[in-house]
């Protein structure tokens, strides 16, 4: 990674940091975390560091969606779902994508995260525009990528955000947490399973 690469990774993590903490400790870090970001691009490109600090917080372009990663990796003929800690429901592993990680790259890490399997991304069965979709509102705008994924290894975890791992058929599928997947959507992931020549769904 070069200089701008490793800095909009640091700033990406210290400003989720600041968006989540309660602490005050915790929020002095992530800031100073920022400033030091700002003060190796400053020496790197030459700027006053007041100018670097601009450059971050003012973006010229368009406001764009928030992108929403979810692997759905199978076992002969069942699903991987994790239940989520936050609402005590099931869902596809994955999560938001992080700066400078390409989607498939996001939806492998999350998977393992999230459930301690390793899966291969091996096709992007659908882009789904989430408000075209019957999840509860939200206040961002966000496309979700489901991807088909092969399971390559790993054995069931759970993590800070799981505590439940499991294979599901597509009969016996659990309550599902309503704002990140839908029944229809984990139905079909099962025909994209069964039939993987099926062409990608998009909005």
């Amino acid at each position: 990674m070069n200089v701008l690469d490793w800095a909009r990774k640091v700033r990406a993590i210290a400003q989720n940091g600041l968006m989540f903490t309660h602490d005050e400790f915790d929020r002095e870090r992530y800031e100073k975390l920022q400033a030091l970001a700002d003060s190796i691009v400053s020496d790197e490109l030459g700027l006053p560091v007041e100018q670097v600090k601009s450059l971050w917080q003012y973006d010229p372009g368009y406001v764009t969606p928030k992108v929403d990663v979810r692997g759905a990796v199978f076992e002969a003929d069942r699903i991987l779902l994790v239940r989520e800690r936050s609402d005590g429901k099931w869902s596809l592993p994955g999560g938001w994508v992080d700066v400078n990680d390409s989607p498939s790259e996001a939806v492998a890490r999350e998977i393992y995260e999230e459930s301690g399997f390793h899966a291969r991304p091996v096709k992007l069965a659908a882009l789904f525009d989430r408000q075209r979709h019957p999840h509860p509102p939200s206040m961002y705008h966000i496309y979700k990528l489901l991807f088909l994924c092969e399971l390559t290894g790993g054995a069931a975890r759970i993590s800070n955000e799981t505590d439940a791992v499991e294979f599901f058929g597509v009969d016996s599928l659990p309550e599902l947490s309503p704002g990140r997947v839908t029944r229809a959507q984990i139905e079909r992931m099962f025909e994209h399973h069964r039939q993987r020549e099926l062409p990608t769904d998009f909005d």
